[in-house]
């Protein structure tokens, strides 16, 4: 059975973010604004996401949208 995994693209720059913010999209393997990259469900992968969530897009099964956490 494969790992699930999550796509996961930039849609907003990463210019005037806090450091944590930068690392955590530079650690997921985001460079450039609409780069995706697709990244195995791990409890760190996750965690970058959640921290830098207001600049991503993520879809995959089980992933959840920032759109979905504000309750749009």
């Amino acid at each position: 059975m494969a790992d699930k995994q999550f796509k996961v693209t930039l849609v907003r720059s990463l210019a005037g973010q806090l450091a944590n913010i930068q690392a955590s999209a530079r650690g997921l393997g985001l460079r450039r604004i609409h780069q995706s990259v697709t990244v195995r469900d791990t409890p760190e992968n996750r965690g970058m996401i959640q921290t830098a969530v207001h600049l991503l897009k993520i879809e995959g099964e089980g992933a959840v949208n920032r759109a979905a956490r504000k309750g749009v």
